[in-house]
Protein backbone atom coordinates (compact mmCIF):
# COMPACT_ATOMS: atom_id res chain seq x y z
CA UNK A 1 0.00 0.00 0.00
CA UNK A 2 1.19 3.53 -0.95
CA UNK A 3 1.63 6.35 1.38
CA UNK A 4 -0.02 9.13 0.38
CA UNK A 5 2.84 11.89 2.27
CA UNK A 6 4.89 10.44 -0.85
CA UNK A 7 2.47 11.52 -3.47
CA UNK A 8 2.29 15.15 -1.42
CA UNK A 9 6.30 15.42 -1.22
CA UNK A 10 8.38 14.04 -3.37
CA UNK A 11 11.39 15.14 -1.77
CA UNK A 12 10.73 12.22 0.33
CA UNK A 13 11.26 9.68 -2.25
CA UNK A 14 14.69 8.70 -1.11
CA UNK A 15 13.38 8.35 2.26
CA UNK A 16 10.97 6.01 1.67
CA UNK A 17 12.96 2.94 3.67
CA UNK A 18 13.24 4.69 6.90
CA UNK A 19 9.71 5.84 6.71
CA UNK A 20 8.83 2.37 6.26
CA UNK A 21 10.62 1.45 8.76
CA UNK A 22 8.66 3.60 11.15
CA UNK A 23 5.40 2.87 9.83
CA UNK A 24 5.89 -0.79 9.89
CA UNK A 25 7.19 -0.77 13.39
CA UNK A 26 4.06 1.33 14.25
CA UNK A 27 1.65 -0.88 12.92
CA UNK A 28 3.56 -3.95 14.44
CA UNK A 29 3.03 -2.30 17.78
CA UNK A 30 -0.20 -1.38 17.56
CA UNK A 31 -1.18 -4.81 16.37
CA UNK A 32 0.40 -6.40 19.99
CA UNK A 33 -1.50 -3.59 21.67
CA UNK A 34 -4.72 -4.73 20.25
CA UNK A 35 -3.68 -8.39 20.89
CA UNK A 36 -2.94 -8.33 24.50
CA UNK A 37 -3.57 -5.28 25.72
CA UNK A 38 -7.10 -4.66 24.54
CA UNK A 39 -5.96 -1.62 22.25
CA UNK A 40 -4.05 1.42 22.46
CA UNK A 41 -6.30 3.39 24.49
CA UNK A 42 -6.40 0.48 27.35
CA UNK A 43 -3.26 0.59 27.29
CA UNK A 44 -2.72 4.11 27.56
CA UNK A 45 -4.64 3.73 30.85
CA UNK A 46 -1.89 1.87 32.69
CA UNK A 47 -2.11 4.42 35.18
CA UNK A 48 -4.92 2.88 36.96
CA UNK A 49 -2.40 -0.48 38.08
CA UNK A 50 0.92 0.89 38.05
CA UNK A 51 2.72 2.62 40.34
CA UNK A 52 1.26 3.44 43.92
CA UNK A 53 -2.46 2.64 43.33
CA UNK A 54 -5.02 2.99 46.96
CA UNK A 55 -7.11 0.25 47.59
CA UNK A 56 -9.79 0.99 50.01
CA UNK A 57 -11.07 -2.34 50.60
CA UNK A 58 -7.83 -3.56 51.79
CA UNK A 59 -6.58 -0.99 53.66
CA UNK A 60 -3.68 0.07 51.88
CA UNK A 61 -1.72 0.82 48.77
CA UNK A 62 -0.66 -1.55 45.71
CA UNK A 63 2.78 -0.73 44.33
CA UNK A 64 2.92 -2.62 40.74
CA UNK A 65 5.61 -2.12 38.22
CA UNK A 66 6.33 -3.63 34.64
CA UNK A 67 9.41 -5.29 34.08
CA UNK A 68 9.64 -8.42 32.77
CA UNK A 69 13.72 -8.98 32.45
CA UNK A 70 13.94 -8.69 36.41
CA UNK A 71 14.66 -12.01 38.34
CA UNK A 72 14.25 -9.86 41.76
CA UNK A 73 12.56 -6.88 42.74
CA UNK A 74 12.41 -4.68 46.29
CA UNK A 75 11.03 -1.23 46.79
CA UNK A 76 13.35 0.36 48.56
CA UNK A 77 13.67 4.23 50.57
CA UNK A 78 13.85 5.67 53.53
CA UNK A 79 10.92 4.07 55.21
CA UNK A 80 13.87 1.01 55.07
CA UNK A 81 16.59 2.57 55.37
CA UNK A 82 17.20 1.79 51.29
CA UNK A 83 17.92 -1.75 52.10
CA UNK A 84 16.49 -4.84 50.11
CA UNK A 85 13.23 -5.67 53.01
CA UNK A 86 10.07 -5.32 50.82
CA UNK A 87 10.06 -7.81 47.95
CA UNK A 88 7.76 -7.73 44.84
CA UNK A 89 6.15 -10.94 43.89
CA UNK A 90 5.85 -11.76 40.09
CA UNK A 91 2.53 -11.66 38.75
CA UNK A 92 3.52 -13.02 35.14
CA UNK A 93 3.45 -11.34 31.83
CA UNK A 94 6.35 -9.08 33.38
CA UNK A 95 4.76 -7.55 36.19
CA UNK A 96 5.58 -7.26 39.49
CA UNK A 97 3.51 -6.29 42.82
CA UNK A 98 3.75 -5.76 46.56
CA UNK A 99 0.54 -4.66 48.97
CA UNK A 100 1.63 -2.11 51.73
CA UNK A 101 -1.04 -2.09 54.16
CA UNK A 102 -2.25 1.45 56.31
CA UNK A 103 -0.44 1.33 59.66
CA UNK A 104 -2.96 0.99 62.60
CA UNK A 105 -4.20 4.41 63.04
CA UNK A 106 -5.39 4.11 59.42
CA UNK A 107 -1.53 6.19 57.78
CA UNK A 108 -0.31 4.63 54.45
CA UNK A 109 2.70 2.08 55.51
CA UNK A 110 4.84 4.10 53.82
CA UNK A 111 4.73 7.83 55.32
CA UNK A 112 3.83 10.28 52.87
CA UNK A 113 6.85 12.43 51.22
CA UNK A 114 9.21 9.46 51.50
CA UNK A 115 11.35 8.74 48.72
CA UNK A 116 12.33 6.03 47.24
CA UNK A 117 13.33 4.05 44.12
CA UNK A 118 12.71 0.45 43.00
CA UNK A 119 15.74 -2.05 42.91
CA UNK A 120 15.96 -4.60 40.78
CA UNK A 121 17.93 -7.75 39.46
CA UNK A 122 18.14 -7.96 35.53
CA UNK A 123 18.45 -12.12 33.79
CA UNK A 124 22.20 -10.92 33.90
CA UNK A 125 22.55 -10.68 37.41
CA UNK A 126 23.17 -7.18 37.20
CA UNK A 127 21.07 -4.64 39.68
CA UNK A 128 19.66 -1.46 38.94
CA UNK A 129 17.88 1.01 41.48
CA UNK A 130 15.35 3.23 39.13
CA UNK A 131 12.93 6.26 39.76
CA UNK A 132 9.43 4.09 39.67
CA UNK A 133 8.01 4.92 36.34
CA UNK A 134 4.72 5.41 37.22
CA UNK A 135 5.54 7.61 40.34
CA UNK A 136 3.42 10.77 40.47
CA UNK A 137 6.42 13.13 42.40
CA UNK A 138 10.51 13.48 41.87
CA UNK A 139 12.23 15.09 43.91
CA UNK A 140 16.11 15.93 43.13
CA UNK A 141 18.98 15.14 45.80
CA UNK A 142 21.05 18.19 46.30
CA UNK A 143 23.92 15.85 47.25
CA UNK A 144 23.96 13.62 44.28
CA UNK A 145 21.57 15.85 42.13
CA UNK A 146 19.85 12.29 41.21
CA UNK A 147 16.13 12.74 41.47
CA UNK A 148 14.35 9.85 43.30
CA UNK A 149 10.59 8.84 43.29
CA UNK A 150 8.34 10.43 46.61
CA UNK A 151 5.49 8.57 47.94
CA UNK A 152 2.99 11.27 47.65
CA UNK A 153 -0.44 10.59 49.77
CA UNK A 154 -1.44 13.81 51.26
CA UNK A 155 -5.46 13.52 53.17
CA UNK A 156 -7.72 13.73 50.55
CA UNK A 157 -9.02 17.09 51.97
CA UNK A 158 -5.69 18.58 50.99
CA UNK A 159 -7.26 19.52 47.78
CA UNK A 160 -10.82 20.05 46.31
CA UNK A 161 -10.91 21.55 42.80
CA UNK A 162 -13.66 24.60 43.01
CA UNK A 163 -14.23 25.46 39.68
CA UNK A 164 -16.58 23.75 36.87
CA UNK A 165 -14.52 22.60 34.01
CA UNK A 166 -16.31 24.34 31.14
CA UNK A 167 -18.40 21.38 29.24
CA UNK A 168 -18.75 23.48 26.20
CA UNK A 169 -15.29 24.38 24.34
CA UNK A 170 -14.98 27.66 22.46
CA UNK A 171 -15.71 27.29 18.89
CA UNK A 172 -11.97 29.22 18.28
CA UNK A 173 -9.25 28.48 20.73
CA UNK A 174 -6.84 31.82 21.15
CA UNK A 175 -3.72 29.67 23.09
CA UNK A 176 -1.20 31.63 25.01
CA UNK A 177 1.98 29.44 25.19
CA UNK A 178 3.78 29.29 28.20
CA UNK A 179 6.63 27.70 30.47
CA UNK A 180 5.68 28.16 34.27
CA UNK A 181 9.18 28.45 35.57
CA UNK A 182 9.87 30.70 33.50
CA UNK A 183 6.75 33.18 34.58
CA UNK A 184 8.33 35.64 36.86
CA UNK A 185 10.45 38.78 36.45
CA UNK A 186 12.64 37.82 39.47
CA UNK A 187 15.59 35.60 38.47
CA UNK A 188 14.15 32.24 39.78
CA UNK A 189 12.13 29.61 38.53
CA UNK A 190 8.40 30.39 39.11
CA UNK A 191 6.32 28.37 40.98
CA UNK A 192 2.78 27.29 40.12
CA UNK A 193 1.32 29.34 42.65
CA UNK A 194 2.89 32.41 41.03
CA UNK A 195 1.87 31.68 37.71
CA UNK A 196 -1.82 31.21 38.85
CA UNK A 197 -1.91 34.61 40.80
CA UNK A 198 0.12 36.75 38.32
CA UNK A 199 0.10 35.12 35.24
CA UNK A 200 -3.17 33.72 34.81
CA UNK A 201 -5.27 36.93 35.30
CA UNK A 202 -2.92 39.07 32.49
CA UNK A 203 -3.51 36.09 29.64
CA UNK A 204 -7.28 36.12 30.37
CA UNK A 205 -7.28 40.19 30.23
CA UNK A 206 -5.31 39.72 26.96
CA UNK A 207 -8.39 38.02 25.71
CA UNK A 208 -7.04 34.41 25.37
CA UNK A 209 -9.41 31.15 25.88
CA UNK A 210 -6.57 28.52 26.60
CA UNK A 211 -2.88 27.92 27.97
CA UNK A 212 -0.48 25.67 26.86
CA UNK A 213 2.20 24.99 29.76
CA UNK A 214 5.27 23.74 28.26
CA UNK A 215 7.26 21.59 30.51
CA UNK A 216 4.52 20.30 33.16
CA UNK A 217 6.38 16.41 33.35
CA UNK A 218 9.29 16.41 35.29
CA UNK A 219 12.56 16.97 33.84
CA UNK A 220 16.18 16.48 35.45
CA UNK A 221 17.59 18.98 33.24
CA UNK A 222 16.23 22.74 33.65
CA UNK A 223 17.29 24.10 30.49
CA UNK A 224 16.34 21.44 28.42
CA UNK A 225 12.90 23.57 28.28
CA UNK A 226 11.29 20.10 29.35
CA UNK A 227 12.12 18.42 26.26
CA UNK A 228 14.04 15.56 28.07
CA UNK A 229 11.50 13.95 30.26
CA UNK A 230 12.36 11.57 33.07
CA UNK A 231 9.18 11.12 34.61
CA UNK A 232 5.88 11.50 32.31
CA UNK A 233 3.60 10.88 35.24
CA UNK A 234 4.67 13.47 37.62
CA UNK A 235 5.15 17.37 37.87
CA UNK A 236 7.80 19.18 37.02
CA UNK A 237 8.73 19.59 40.81
CA UNK A 238 10.92 22.98 40.46
CA UNK A 239 7.59 24.64 40.40
CA UNK A 240 5.89 22.78 43.17
CA UNK A 241 3.41 20.04 44.47
CA UNK A 242 0.99 17.95 42.41
CA UNK A 243 -1.78 20.12 44.61
CA UNK A 244 -0.21 23.14 43.86
CA UNK A 245 -0.34 22.23 39.49
CA UNK A 246 -3.80 21.44 40.46
CA UNK A 247 -4.55 24.98 41.89
CA UNK A 248 -3.23 26.16 38.84
CA UNK A 249 -5.60 24.21 36.49
CA UNK A 250 -8.51 25.12 39.07
CA UNK A 251 -7.97 28.91 38.73
CA UNK A 252 -7.74 28.34 35.23
CA UNK A 253 -10.63 27.17 34.77
CA UNK A 254 -12.46 29.37 37.17
CA UNK A 255 -11.13 32.19 34.66
CA UNK A 256 -12.72 30.44 31.42
CA UNK A 257 -9.46 29.42 30.44
CA UNK A 258 -8.52 25.61 29.54
CA UNK A 259 -5.51 23.98 30.07
CA UNK A 260 -3.36 22.17 27.65
CA UNK A 261 0.08 20.40 28.57
CA UNK A 262 2.78 19.40 26.46
CA UNK A 263 3.93 15.69 26.91
CA UNK A 264 6.75 15.20 24.85
CA UNK A 265 7.08 11.41 24.52
CA UNK A 266 9.09 11.50 21.78
CA UNK A 267 11.91 13.37 23.78
CA UNK A 268 12.55 10.90 26.70
CA UNK A 269 15.74 12.08 28.55
CA UNK A 270 18.70 9.18 28.13
CA UNK A 271 19.07 9.34 31.97
CA UNK A 272 19.28 6.18 33.49
CA UNK A 273 19.41 6.92 36.91
CA UNK A 274 17.07 9.27 37.54
CA UNK A 275 14.68 8.85 34.72
CA UNK A 276 13.53 5.30 32.58
CA UNK A 277 15.88 5.34 29.86
CA UNK A 278 17.06 2.21 29.95
CA UNK A 279 14.14 0.08 31.70
CA UNK A 280 13.21 -1.27 28.32
CA UNK A 281 16.75 -3.16 28.29
CA UNK A 282 15.92 -4.07 31.44
CA UNK A 283 12.70 -5.17 29.92
CA UNK A 284 14.19 -7.23 27.16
Amino acid sequence: MALKIFEIDRSLESCQGQIWDRVNGYRWWLGELEKNEGGIEQFAEGYKIFGFIRDDEKGGFTYREWLPNAKQVFLIGGFNDWQNTMPLTSEGFGRWAVFIPDKADGSPGIPHTTQLKVRLEANDGSWHDRVPAWIKLAWQDHTTNLFNGVFWAPPEEAWRFAAVRASVRPDNLKIYEAHVGMGSLDPKVATYTEFAEVVLPRIKRMGYNAVQLMAVAEHAHYGCFGYHVTSFFAPASRSGTPEELMYLIDTAHGLGIQVLMDLVHAHASSNTLDGISQSLILQQ
